[in-house]
């Protein structure tokens, strides 16, 4: 009586198997194809394929190494700049050991989170957008096409967006005194390094370049060079109230681009744990709140005196520790499903979600210091 159920349910899956073997075979014919027509050469051919295969082999194998290996990530680096909260504020006097008199001046913490920031995208990982093999693709598809190898190229250009905003900032208001006065060298080279495309590699549409990492590290460089003459009370940081308030607006403004992207991506497809493009959008949205963890944790020791005259200590201390939250969210695979749905989580919503408490508390933040 089973019979004809079993023959019906053993036909669907050697039906199912072969496809998938005919699926497997059409994936396979130009390895097999390429390698039988490789077996008949002779040595002058084979060797230098041979070669370019082991360099290319070896390339792939590199760049899938690194990108799964994250050195130093550490959500909590902001606690390694626990000593400038007893420090003075940027820019001000600091008294000599033997006399009453200033000797020097306090360095930016700010300015010392955006180097280090720049300093572990380029120095302590590689820069993976300019990498070759990054450029090459997946068998000519970008990668950010794909579900895998692209999330930490994601995430290093959502710290490098912070570090522009920073640099920025920093050349137009937080460098200088109003906006009346000389532009500090330092910064506006730090500014124009951070502004190179992250994509550059040696060789470049118009012909022979220089790659990202290294114009980055000059950036680097420059910065520490401000905070150099900074403590030896030779350049300026104006920690005053309007400029923490017009610093706040453009990371408020900044987070909540970020967030309409993610709208869009969400809105765009639910595709649950099939959608590709889910992954970078995430990773992006997660390195601007690492960076702005530390460029924020900066800018409560830059601006001790305007937030401790404004109250702002327990404002501040939510807005730190809201970010801390947000960088718990770190799945393994990420899900861009319907929100409603009971199998396919959404965290991009999660991450939406997130930007937005952030932004709320920057904008209750510009609320007090505007009053």
């Amino acid at each position: 009586m089973l019979d004809p159920i079993v023959n019906f349910f053993t036909r669907v899956f050697q039906a199912i198997g072969k496809g998938i073997g005919l699926v497997i075979a059409w994936i396979c014919w130009p390895f097999v194809a390429a390698g039988r027509w490789y077996a008949g050469r002779g040595w002058m051919i084979k060797g230098p394929i041979g070669v370019l295969l082991l360099v290319v082999v070896g390339l792939y194998g590199y760049f899938g190494w690194v990108t799964q290996h994250w050195a130093n990530f550490n959500p909590d680096y902001p606690q390694q700049y626990a000593s400038f909260s007893r420090a003075p504020a940027a820019s001000a006097a600091m008294p000599g050991e033997n006399s009453g008199s200033a000797s020097s001046c306090a360095p930016s913490a700010i300015t010392t989170v955006t180097a280090d920031l720049i300093d572990f995208t380029v120095n302590q990982n590689p820069w993976i957008s300019s990498m070759v093999v990054s450029k090459l693709g997946f068998f000519g598809l970008d990668w950010r096409r794909t579900p895998f190898f692209d999330n930490q190229a994601a995430f290093q250009l959502g710290i490098n967006q912070v570090v522009r905003r920073t640099t920025t900032e920093l050349v137009d208001t937080l460098g200088r005194v109003r906006g009346t006065s000389q532009i500090d060298q330092n910064l506006q080279d730090a500014r124009t390094a951070m502004a190179w495309s992250e994509t550059a590699w040696y060789v470049g549409m118009r012909g022979p370049t220089r790659p990202s990492p290294s114009v980055y590290r000059e950036g680097m460089q420059k910065l520490r060079a401000f905070n150099a003459n900074l403590e030896a009370c030779n350049a300026t940081f104006d920690a005053r109230a309007d400029n923490l308030m017009q610093f706040i607006d453009r990371i408020a403004g900044d987070i909540g681009s970020t967030s309409d992207i993610l709208r869009q991506r969400i809105e765009a497809s639910d595709a649950g744990w099939f959608d590709v493009r889910a992954d970078d959008r995430f990773w992006f949205a997660y390195g601007q709140l690492y960076a702005y963890y530390g460029i924020l944790s900066g800018a409560r020791a830059d601006f001790a005196s305007v937030i401790a005259e404004r109250n702002l200590t327990a404002l501040w201390t939510r807005l730190e520790t809201q970010l801390r939250a947000s960088l718990n969210v770190q799945p393994r695979i990420i899900s861009n499903g319907n929100e409603s749905s009971a199998f396919f989580p959404s965290h991009l919503a999660t991450m939406g979600f997130n930007l937005l408490q952030v932004r709320s508390n920057l904008v209750e933040l510009r609320q007090v210091l505007d009053r």
